[in-house]
């Protein structure tokens, strides 16, 4: 009695590219809201350090963007392929 194991799916591969520019909008967007509206709050507090890492991870997104979009042409070079 072999039963025969239905094929697997195929990996998700999604675009990365979209997910790489949300994560530097939402930095952007953290950073902003902090500095316009929380900017007492965060001097007040001792927090100014929080603007800083809102404007690391914006930075550090651009390397990202680009490791993502290298990613996005082998994958429609790896389906072109096929």
């Amino acid at each position: 009695m072999s039963k025969e194991q239905p094929p697997r799916p195929e990996p998700l591969d999604p675009p990365m590219v979209p997910f790489a520019l949300a994560g530097i909008a939402a930095w952007a967007l953290a950073g902003l809201v902090l500095l316009v509206f929380f900017r007492d709050w965060l001097t007040t507090h001792d927090h100014q350090d929080w603007l800083w890492t809102c404007l690391a991870g914006f930075l550090w997104g651009f390397p990202g963007l680009a490791v993502m979009m290298r990613h996005d042409a082998n994958r429609r070079r790896r389906r072109a392929g096929r």
